[in-house]
C-alpha cells in the first residue's frame, strides 16, 4: 500500500516505521529541522523498554498536493494541530483518512473533511499507546511489545476497516475497533487530564507526589467528575470499567496511583513528554465548554487544576 504519515513526531514516527516493516511503501510529511533530520539520516527510533536503536530511509515531502493520492493516510498530531491540517487534507484527492490523536472534536472534523474535499471522504479516528520525546535527531519510543491502538468511526462500524487491517497486518500492533470513537476519545481524555495536573502540583517531583493522600484522592474525585459530565452530555464512558474504577474501585484506583508515581516511567507518563502544555490548555478548554452544557460543578476537578502541597512552598 502507498501510505502517507502526515506528522513525524514520536507517534507518527513509530507508526511509519512499523508500517514499513510491514512492507508498505511509507511517505512521511515533515517540516522544517525535522524534515531535514529525516532526509540526512532516515528514521532513527531508540526503543526505550527494547534496548534497541532502528534507522528506516523514508521519502519525505513537506507539503501536501491535491493530486498526491495514497490508499490510506494516517494523521498523527496533538489535538490543536489538527484544525491547521485540515484544509490541506479536503483538498486532497486521498480518500482513507485516519486522524490519529488525543481528540475533543472528532464530529466537526470530519464533517469539515467531508464537506471541503472534492472526493468522497471515508474517516476514522484513533489513539495509539505511546509515549516518549525526541532529542538530537533521535525519537526516544517508550512503548509495550504489542503497541494498543483503538480505532473506529463515529457511532457506526467501520465500512472499510479492511483497509485500515490491510495497513496494520504485518505490524506489532494490537488494534482493536470501537463503534463510537467520539466516546472513547472523550472518557480518555478527561482520564487523562487530572492525572497530568500531578505533575504541575510538584514540578515533576512525582516521588513526593506520591505521598501527598489529599492530591491523590484530588484525582480521583476529578476523574469521576469528569464522568459525570460526560454522561449529562449524554456521553458513555468507554471502556465502561474505566467509571467504575475511579467510582467503585477507588482504593485500587489509589493504591496504583501510588505505585505509579514511585516508578521511573511515571516521569515520562505523566509530563509534557506524553501530552504537551498546549495540548493540556486546548483539552481543558474542551471540557470546560462541556462543563458549561452539563451545568455541573466540578469541585475536585477545579481545586486539582490549582492544588499546591502547603508543606513546602518550593514544591
Amino acid at each position: 500500500m502507498q501510505i502517507l504519515v502526515y506528522g513525524a513526531g514520536v507517534l507518527g514516527s513509530y507508526l511509519a516505521h512499523e508500517l514499513e516493516r510491514g512492507g508498505h511503501k511509507v511517505t512521511m510529511l515533515a517540516r522544517g529541522r525535522r524534515a531535514d533530520e529525516l532526509e540526512k539520516n532516515g528514521n532513527v527510533i531508540r526503543h526505550y523498554l527494547q534496548f534497541r536503536t532502528t534507522v528506516h530511509n523514508v521519502r519525505v515531502i513537506r507539503e501536501l498536493q491535491p493530486d498526491d493520492v495514497y490508499d490510506l493516510i494516517f494523521v498523527v498530531m496533538k489535538y490543536p494541530d489538527f484544525e491547521s491540517v485540515l484544509p490541506a487534507l479536503a483538498a486532497n484527492h486521498s480518500r482513507h483518512i485516519v486522524l490519529m490523536g488525543n481528540n475533543a472534536s472528532p464530529g466537526p472534523m470530519e464533517e469539515y473533511l467531508q464537506t471541503h474535499s472534492p472526493v468522497p471522504k471515508k474517516v476514522a479516528f484513533a489513539f495509539q499507546s505511546i509515549a516518549g520525546w525526541r532529542e538530537n535527531g533521535l525519537v526516544i519510543s517508550v512503548r509495550s511489545p504489542r503497541t494498543k491502538i483503538n480505532i473506529g468511526g463515529l457511532g457506526q462500524d467501520l465500512s472499510w476497516r479492511s483497509v485500515i487491517d490491510q495497513a496494520l497486518v504485518n505490524t506489532k500492533f494490537k488494534w482493536s475497533y470501537q463503534k463510537d470513537m467520539d466516546d472513547w476519545l472523550k472518557s480518555h481524555f478527561v482520564f487523562i487530564l487530572p492525572l497530568n495536573f500531578i505533575a504541575s502540583s510538584y514540578n515533576g517531583h512525582l516521588r513526593r507526589a506520591a505521598k501527598d493522600k489529599k492530591l491523590l484522592h484530588l484525582v480521583i474525585d476529578a476523574v469521576d467528575e469528569g464522568h459525570q459530565v460526560l454522561e449529562k452530555n449524554g456521553y458513555t464512558v468507554t471502556p465502561a470499567a474505566q467509571k467504575q474504577f475511579a467510582r467503585k474501585q477507588r482504593k485500587l484506583f489509589y493504591f496504583l496511583l501510588k505505585i505509579m508515581l514511585s516508578t521511573p516511567i511515571s516521569g515520562i507518563l505523566l509530563s509534557d513528554k506524553a501530552v504537551s502544555a498546549n495540548e493540556t490548555t486546548a483539552l481543558q478548554h474542551a471540557f470546560n465548554q462541556l462543563k458549561k452544557r452539563a451545568n455541573m460543578a466540578t469541585p475536585a476537578w477545579d481545586e486539582l487544576q490549582r492544588y499546591s502541597p502547603v508543606d513546602s512552598p518550593n514544591k
